[in-house]
C-alpha cells in the first residue's frame, strides 16, 4: 500500500484532483471514498464522472444505493452509509457492480472496504481546521495494478 496527502483549498481543488484520479482509472477499478458526513465524498464522485465524460449530473445515491452513468468507461456509484451490515452489501450484491467494464465507486467504503478485493484506489477526505473549504486527501493505492499506475498518480496529484 502507498498512500499520499494532497491538501485542496477549495471545491475546484478537489474536483481537480478527482478528474487527475479519473485519467487514470481502467474498467474493473473500485475506488473507495470515505470521510466525515460534509467532507465531500459526493463532490469528489462527481469530478470523477465529469473526468469519466459523464454528461449527465452526478447525484448522491444514499436513497437509491446504486446509480450507473455512462461515459468512456462506465462509471456505477453508490452510498453503504444507509447500510447497517457488510453482510448488506453482499446480499444487494453491490459487489458484482465492480465489473470489467465499469468503475465502481463506494462513497462510505471504508465500511465496506473488507468486501471487495485487494486490487482497489482508496480516497479519504478530510476537513481542515480553520479553512471551511479546504481538505486534506489521503490517496491510498492497494494491489498491483495501482502500483503500476502509482507514478503517474503521484504526478498527476503533484501537477498545479
Amino acid at each position: 500500500m502507498n498512500a499520499l496527502v494532497v491538501e485542496v483549498a477549495d471545491l475546484a481543488g478537489t474536483t481537480r484532483v478527482a478528474r487527475a484520479v479519473a485519467d487514470l482509472l481502467e474498467p474493473g477499478d473500485v475506488v473507495l471514498l470515505s470521510g466525515d458526513l460534509g467532507a465531500g465524498k459526493t463532490a469528489f464522485a462527481k469530478g470523477l464522472g465529469a473526468g469519466l465524460g459523464v454528461t449527465e449530473p452526478v447525484v448522491s445515491p444514499t436513497f437509491t444505493l446504486a446509480r450507473e452513468y455512462p461515459g468512456r468507461v462506465r462509471m456505477v456509484h453508490t452510498d453503504v452509509y444507509r447500510l447497517d451490515r457488510v453482510q448488506e452489501l453482499l446480499d444487494l450484491g453491490l459487489d458484482d457492480l465492480a465489473a470489467d467494464d465499469a468503475v465502481l465507486v463506494v462513497e462510505w467504503g471504508d465500511v465496506v472496504a473488507d468486501a471487495f478485493a485487494l486490487e482497489r484506489l482508496e480516497l479519504r477526505l478530510d476537513l481542515v481546521d480553520g479553512h471551511p473549504d479546504a481538505r486534506h486527501l489521503t490517496v491510498t493505492t492497494c494491489g498491483a495494478g495501482w502500483e503500476r499506475r502509482c507514478a503517474a498518480l503521484v504526478a498527476a496529484l503533484e501537477a498545479p
